[in-house]
């Protein structure tokens, strides 16, 4: 089912994709060299409990998971890129991290996922691949208005990647987001253009580009959530949740500076 929230419903919205920045923003600022997984995975759940939210993930348990999840937020270093379950890690200077987390508050998600590295100064393929996932996400929305075709969001997203010189792995991509954190339609990072579902004001889609250095492939972890490069290259993933407006899209987990394009 494709659920279109009203506009009560998307003011709620608005409150959870606050609230989900927000606590990326603090987590960002609190991993550094030295920072154990573990830690910040308790430090959202206290962000997330202190709100009166909860995590979409403790409960998560789909088809191609070993569920439930179990933790509140996803993280994933280096060459993990998707799916990262907290374990007893402890950050070091140039790590590539993501931090992917969804929460629910007021009865609306929200899901965002920021890549970066730790400490710095980053090396230049670590740059490369943030800053791709960022621009197709950036090109994604600018696809994104009444009337467009889901078809149109993805090839805005997999063209942008493809002209960064990354191939596309379709086995994961964004989604549908509303009652729940995984909804209809599913939006592929690859489209092709006047296809699909015709976007609707009050639709959220959460628009996820992620990418890795020198293959498509992906392997599982043992612990039978976590998926990394199937070479050990390194990965980027970038993701907000975004709302059809009447004129365009809002990004609803933004900062003040990215709260809204048209």
């Amino acid at each position: 089912m494709i659920e279109i929230l009203t506009p009560a419903e998307l003011a709620r919205a608005r409150d959870t994709g606050a609230l989900v920045a927000d606590t990326l923003r603090t987590l960002r600022g609190r991993s550094t060299a030295g920072t154990n997984l573990l830690d910040i995975d308790r430090w959202a759940r206290e962000m997330i409990v202190d709100a009166g939210a909860t995590s979409c993930y403790v409960d998560y348990a789909p088809s191609f998971g070993r569920g439930p999840f179990g933790h509140h937020i996803c993280t994933a270093v280096n060459d993990a890129v998707l799916h990262g379950m907290p374990h007893d890690y402890r950050l070091a200077d140039g790590d590539l991290l993501t931090l992917d987390l969804a929460v629910s508050l007021g009865g609306i998600a929200a899901d965002s996922a920021i890549s970066f590295v730790v400490g710095g100064p980053a090396a230049p393929e670590s740059s490369a691949l943030i800053r791709a996932t960022e621009d197709a996400l950036a090109t994604g929305i600018s696809a994104i208005r009444p009337g467009a075709r889901l078809g149109d969001v993805s090839h805005a997203i997999g063209s942008a990647l493809a002209e960064a010189g990354y191939s596309v792995n379709t086995e994961f991509g964004g989604h549908g987001i509303g009652s729940t954190m995984h909804q209809e339609p599913h939006v592929p990072n690859i489209g092709r253009p006047g296809r699909g579902y015709r976007l609707r004001p009050g639709l959220l889609l959460a628009l996820e580009p992620w990418v890795m250095a020198d293959t498509s492939r992906l392997v599982t972890d043992a612990d039978g959530w976590t998926l990394r490069s199937a070479t050990g290259c390194r990965t980027a993933h970038s993701e907000h949740t975004i709302a059809v407006t009447e004129d365009g899209a809002e990004i609803l987990t933004g900062t003040s500076r990215e709260g809204g394009a048209s």
